[in-house]
């Protein structure tokens, strides 16, 4: 675990076991970040400003951030913090969407590099570089949730949930600031009404908490523009019926609006049930939730799971039973859309071989003979995001006009080369295993 982490997922689980919240500060809120002239309308952040419940904002600790003014006319741009190492900042915020607009870059001096990831990992922007004397602002939404709804509470796994993946349940925005010469001006945060992407599934969807794991899920969220959110319920050793008895649908269902999505995609762990009818279970559970999805307004989406590492010579096999054919009969039973995430991973897979597609799974630097052949690396939950969004596309889902304008399309069977993925690590890592198989 990170040096950074402790203190926040102590707050965390305090809030999580019902412990009063921080009172969130006012929105919009407009951070000036730096030791220098302060922009009109905006407050100062400097580095010794640790989060407090009273103030609502501010880095975490042992964040180690530094400032630099440059002296120059502009107050926002001129000044701002960086860091040698990964840093992470917070805002108290009740359930919701929220636009993020930061602003980075060293106006007056040198070039910078930043990677920003929120709450847990999830990947918002990847490696954006100025010049030097540069800065540049963009955008995103972030998603924040805590396990309570009107009438209920999801039942959340300890200790994995109120404790090792608190950051996904607690009433804080974090951010994380990351790469090789991260430079951070200004942020400001609104909350913001857009169409929510809510997705429900297992260990290879949910926000994984610790390299060298990540789901598809997590990196969904850098295909969009601003004007979408990426709301990801799912969690490890998930099934159906677990997250049924959960209440995991029902936390979404309470949220879903005319508009709204649910990506729902299942399989890995309900195929270990020992039930006669499992896999009509399987399918009456699916129907049920698409049903009440339609209810809500909403757009249900089945993605079939995804296959696993099980190569016979170069050709991967179906370790999954009749459960994917399932998703596709309640899909076009149903007649809502379909992503096959079983055949588009085949084709990825098959494209790399046997040996290269284990980048694809968790493995440890750069040894490839110990791998995790169902879970996955940045790199291969990257490249089913791609997958995912490229699904979007085909069932020319209204979504598709909300997707970011430099993705091209992409084809499974023309995957990118594992060498040219780049993406700063985070610093908390996971020495357990995601729940399931």
């Amino acid at each position: 675990m990170s040096p950074l982490t402790p203190s926040l997922l102590i707050t965390s689980v305090f809030a999580l076991a019902g412990i009063a919240a921080a009172a969130p500060p006012s929105l919009p809120l407009k951070l000036d970040f730096g030791s220098g002239k302060v922009e009109a309308g905006y407050t100062q952040v400097t580095p010794d400003l640790t989060y407090s419940d009273d103030r609502g904002f501010g880095f975490e600790p042992g964040s180690g951030v530094t400032a630099i003014d440059r002296k120059t006319a502009d107050a926002l741009r001129g000044d701002f913090v960086t860091s040698d190492e990964p840093f992470f900042f917070s805002v108290a915020v009740p359930d919701g969407n929220y636009k993020v607009t930061v602003t980075l870059g060293d106006a007056g001096g040198e070039a910078s590099d930043t990677t920003v990831k929120a709450e847990l990992r999830r990947l918002m922007l990847n490696g954006v570089k100025t010049d030097a004397g540069k800065t540049e602002t963009r955008s995103f939404v972030v998603n924040v949730r805590t396990p309570d709804y009107p009438g209920g509470k999801v039942k959340l796994k300890v200790p994995r949930e109120s404790v090792d993946e608190a950051w996904a349940w607690d009433p804080r925005l974090t951010l994380e600031f990351n790469g090789a010469r991260p430079c951070v001006s200004a942020i400001e945060i609104e909350k913001i009404d857009v169409p929510t992407v809510f997705l429900l599934g297992d260990s290879t969807v949910c926000d994984q908490s610790g390299e060298p794991y990540a789901s598809w899920g997590q990196m969904l969220t850098a295909f969009f523009k601003p004007t979408v959110a990426v709301a990801n319920h799912g969690e490890s050793g998930e099934t159906l019926r677990s997250s049924t008895g959960a209440k995991r649908i029902d936390k979404v269902l309470s949220q879903m609006k005319k508009g709204d999505y649910l990506f729902i995609q299942f399989g890995h762990n309900d195929q270990k049930s020992k039930d006669a009818d499992a896999v009509e279970q399987y399918k009456a559970s699916l129907k049920d939730w698409v049903a009440k999805v339609k209810a809500k307004g909403g757009t249900p989406v089945l993605v079939t799971p995804m296959l696993r590492h099980r190569f016979q010579g170069s050709t991967v096999t179906n370790s999954l039973g009749d459960y994917p054919d399932k998703v596709r009969e309640a899909a076009k039973e149903e007649g809502v859309p379909l992503i096959d995430l079983n055949v588009m991973s085949k084709s990825l897979y098959e494209a790399l071989g046997p040996k290269q597609s284990v980048h694809l799974f968790k493995h440890e630097g750069d040894d490839l003979t110990k791998f995790d052949g169902t879970h996955h690396s940045p790199y291969g939950a990257y490249e089913l995001a791609q997958c995912i969004v490229e699904g979007i596309r085909q069932n020319k889902l209204d979504l598709a006009s909300h997707v970011a304008g430099d993705f091209k399309g992409f084809d499974p069977a023309k995957p990118d080369a594992p060498e040219t993925f780049k993406l700063p690590a985070s610093p908390r890592r996971s020495t357990t295993k995601p729940a399931g198989s």
